[in-house]
């Protein structure tokens, strides 16, 4: 399992921070409400009971910290149920790109030295 994760996270174009979000998504299998437990520019880890298979195309919605929301596409790419999903996201915009890099890049500075 050590390696798998390794492998996986060798692969990301984007590093992941821990974050937990409000997320609404969208799936075949219904509507559901969850959390992030990780996010990154290009994707996150969603804790949730809901099914998704593999490459499935869903609706989604983060809560960003300031209360707004932001609403992207999304593909599964890493099912385990029942503990939830990885998701890449889709066809972002400049835009929300730059808003997902910034919120992961505020979380992954070091604590200032005072």
């Amino acid at each position: 399992m050590e390696v798998r994760f390794r492998v996986f996270n060798e692969r990301r174009l984007h590093p992941r921070v821990p974050l937990s979000l409000t997320v609404v998504w969208e799936g075949t299998g219904g509507k559901y409400e969850a959390r992030t437990s990780d996010i990154s520019a290009s994707g996150c880890f969603v804790d949730s009971i809901g099914q998704v298979a593999l490459g499935e195309l869903i609706s989604f919605k983060l809560q960003m910290p300031a209360g707004d929301w932001l609403e992207v596409q999304a593909q599964v790419t890493n099912p385990l149920p029942p503990a939830g999903f990885g998701v890449r996201f889709e066809s972002l915009s400049d835009h929300e790109q730059k808003r997902l890099e910034a919120l992961t890049r505020d979380r992954n500075r070091p604590p200032s030295a005072e």
